[in-house]
């Protein structure tokens, strides 16, 4: 029996559960889509897709998780917060990945909230800190699920252009 099919198969499941994963926080996207395409490259023998390329994949599966960490911190940065509420809003997006969804979406913006109101800051102030917080985290989805579809599309490029 020929199992590079049911390899082909379960490869495939995984990179569609990861980009699902990009927008559906309790699983981790990227590096299910960086683990469907590894064991594609692998049943395929690593002909076209080799050692190169994976650590391409690898390079931008890390940057996901970069950007995924830190872009509610960043959204929260760029409109205005101090530099108590980028690390709280980091802490925030932390934490809420224990909690699921609420967690996810609530985290940064209480996070970046919660230390601007430690530091003295107003209650609008602090709420636009947990807006920029929030808006940071809606970006860095959206540019976790195009990373994921680059990694992808790199992948089927080598594998059907050849070349690893």
């Amino acid at each position: 029996m020929d199992w590079s099919i049911l390899w082909w198969l379960l490869a495939t499941l995984i990179i569609l559960g990861g980009l699902a994963g990009t927008v559906i926080p309790s699983l981790p996207g990227v590096p299910l889509v960086f683990g469907g395409l590894l064991l594609a490259a692998w049943a395929s023998g690593f002909e076209y897709v080799g050692a190169m390329t994976l650590a391409i994949l690898g390079a931008l599966a890390a940057l996901a998780w970069l950007i995924d960490f830190l872009a509610a911190a960043l959204g929260a940065k760029r409109l205005g917060a101090s530099q108590r509420a980028f690390w709280g809003a980091a802490f925030g997006a932390f934490a809420g990945m224990f909690f699921g969804l609420p967690g996810i979406v609530l985290g940064p913006f209480v996070g970046a909230v919660v230390a601007e109101l430690s530091g003295g800051r107003k209650l609008a102030e602090a709420g636009r800190a947990g807006y920029g917080a929030w808006i940071g985290v809606v970006i860095g989805t959206a540019a976790k699920l195009a990373i994921a579809f680059l990694m992808v599309g790199i992948f089927i490029l080598k594998q059907f252009l050849g070349g690893s």
